[in-house]
């Protein structure tokens, strides 16, 4: 449609060339927004500004990474940050993000990276309250308070940083479009100049980004697209542990978490999270074991708990928090159909310690003898670990990485370690211990009590 009108949904990113009140697609109301239609089919096109050039001939000399001053920033990062990337990071609101970003920026400049900090949310004066609370009064960062889309990109131009950080792209307006700061178009216009000045100044670009209800980034999905990035801040509600994690990285691996933990004086990185979520075990209890969990490269040891007793009405609650529910769903009708466990009548709770979330086939082992230690009321031996997938047969089958699995394990004093019979040659190189390979979840119940 050549000068014409198109409106996309400010919700799935959907194009229509007609206005409704509500999208067809998402069936969302009032989200169709208008912008300029596209070139029609046919139209003169505009001659490249560049040739095309060979592979061979391309120079990675200025592609380097810059460390964020946090290690466990830079491990969810790929190494830490690739200049002329841009990374967008959301979470919920009050959750940390402009801390995270504050502090990494403000150790940057320690190290002479010149930094650049554009607050678009919060006045100088309650940047400098926050950076002194975190202990960067006298951080070189170069701090400013604007909200024009013009003039971040002349900040740019004139500082020329190798790092940027925009808080938030929410609250960047373009002058030339009529539309309020976080609409569709705004956010499009702002996060596409953005991102085409760092590339082309080799500028890594930091944007936080607000998330709906359902915890996903505000806009259209097209602004995850735009990024090489997305990093989520994520938190169990009254909990002072922060995890990272990151859903999308052209530069590194997904699923890679970094954790920390909220203090007066900031976000403080977690070396050891496995003996954090482990400090307060009760290991004389029935329905509590340790799981053997990967997030990204990183082995994690979790405790899993679970609390099964006689149905109190008719139906009988299930209620889980930090496992799939159909996951977990399923390993009931498993105990109930292989094991002989009468549990269809039982209420059944199930809580991963910590707030930490675990959704890897490599805890359904865990999960089921959790729930089964729970239902006979007879705990597992102490310093026992476990891991391993369960079929709807109720085999056990083989995990990945259960070298890592079981050497952080060793590291904390574990001694058991109840695995697949398939990962038992493997297991017999990383861990020192007495190593318990179960075939079916009937082998693995026989362990309680032991």
């Amino acid at each position: 449609m050549a000068n014409g009108k198109e409106f996309v949904c400010t919700e799935c990113g959907a194009t229509f060339y007609r206005w409704s009140g509500r999208c067809p697609n998402c069936e969302r109301w009032d989200t169709l927004q208008e912008r300029a239609g596209r070139r029609a089919p046919g139209a003169p096109r505009v001659a490249p500004a560049e040739p095309p050039a060979r592979l061979a001939d391309i120079d990675l000399g200025e592609m380097q990474r810059v460390s964020a001053g946090m290690a466990e920033l830079d491990r969810v990062l790929g190494g830490g940050l690739l200049l002329g990337s841009s990374v967008l990071l959301g979470g919920a609101p009050g959750i940390g993000k402009s801390t995270l970003l504050l502090q990494a920026a403000g150790k940057m400049a320690t190290r002479d990276v010149s930094c650049l900090y554009v607050s678009c949310e919060e006045s100088l004066g309650q940047v400098k309250m926050r950076a002194d609370r975190i202990g960067l009064e006298a951080s070189e960062l170069a701090v400013s308070a604007e909200t024009s889309l013009e003039g971040a990109l002349a900040l740019l131009e004139t500082a020329r940083p190798r790092v940027a950080v925009v808080d938030s792209i929410q609250r960047i307006a373009a002058e030339g479009i009529e539309s309020p700061p976080g609409s569709l178009r705004q956010v499009l216009a702002g996060a596409t100049a953005l991102t085409d000045v760092c590339k082309r100044q080799g500028c890594a670009l930091l944007m936080v980004g607000h998330v709906t209800k359902k915890g996903a980034i505000a806009g259209p999905r097209s602004l995850e697209h735009l990024v090489d990035t997305v990093l989520y801040l994520e938190s169990e509600k009254f909990q002072s542990l922060r995890v990272l994690r990151a859903e999308k990285n052209r530069f590194g691996t997904i699923n890679e978490i970094g954790v920390f933990q909220m203090s007066p004086e900031g976000l403080r990185e977690v070396t050891n999270p496995s003996a954090l979520f482990l400090a307060e075990r009760n290991a004389e209890a029935s329905g509590s074991i340790v799981a053997a969990t990967m997030e990204g490269t990183r082995a994690l040891l979790v405790e899993i708990q679970a609390l099964v007793g006689p149905g109190s009405y008719g139906t009988p609650e299930r209620k889980v928090s930090g496992v799939d529910y159909r996951r977990f769903s399923m390993m009931l009708s498993v105990l109930e159909r292989r094991a002989e466990l009468k549990l269809a009548g039982c209420d059944a709770f199930v809580n991963v310690a910590g707030g930490i979330r675990v959704f890897e086939p490599a805890a359904d082992l865990p999960l089921v003898m959790a729930l089964a230690s729970s239902f006979l009321d007879s705990p597992f031996p102490e310093k026992t670990v476990a891991v391993g997938e369960v079929g709807l047969g109720g085999e056990v089958r083989s995990v990945g990485q259960v070298e890592k699995r079981l050497k952080e394990a060793a590291k904390l004093g574990f001694v058991n370690a109840i695995i697949p019979p398939g990962n038992a040659g493997a297991a017999a190189s990383s861990f020192p211990g007495r190593i318990r390979p179960v075939a079916d979840i009937r082998a693995a119940i026989q362990l309680l009590g032991r």
